[in-house]
């Protein structure tokens, strides 16, 4: 589990297209003691002006308009080195992607979920 003092002010952002995923990974991480927004889609993400209220994106890959990989190498094209994990039921299409902090298979371990968010918040600190 993660340290209390990772949680200051870290906002976690929840990008999937599906709401059922949307909403458990809402509930894991507010009870986890984590700030959480969840956006339906990468164009949403975007549109609202996250990127620069994120401290850690968690991701669907496979999303209607822009993928998750067009929205991680989005941001790094804009210059926004937020760590991001990938939740997929494809984790074979992140084999290249450079800079992910993990990509996940869908349904993922919680714990495993929640070490992988403290990891990648110890190392953006």
């Amino acid at each position: 589990m993660p340290d209390t003092p990772l949680h200051d002010k870290a906002t976690i952002a929840v990008v999937d297209d599906d709401e059922s995923v949307r909403a458990a990974l809402d509930n894991l991480l507010r009870s986890s003691g984590y700030a959480v927004r969840t956006y339906p889609g990468a164009r949403e993400f975007l549109d609202a002006k996250a990127p620069g209220h994120t401290q850690c994106l968690v991701c669907d890959i496979q999303m209607p308009r822009m993928s998750g990989i067009e929205l991680h190498r989005h941001l790094l094209e804009k210059g926004w080195r937020i760590p991001t994990l990938f939740i997929t039921a494809y984790p074979q299409l992140a084999a290249n992607v450079p800079g992910l902090v993990a990509c996940l298979p869908k349904p993922c371990d919680a714990n495993r979920l929640l070490d992988c968010i403290a990891s990648a918040l110890r190392q953006r600190r």
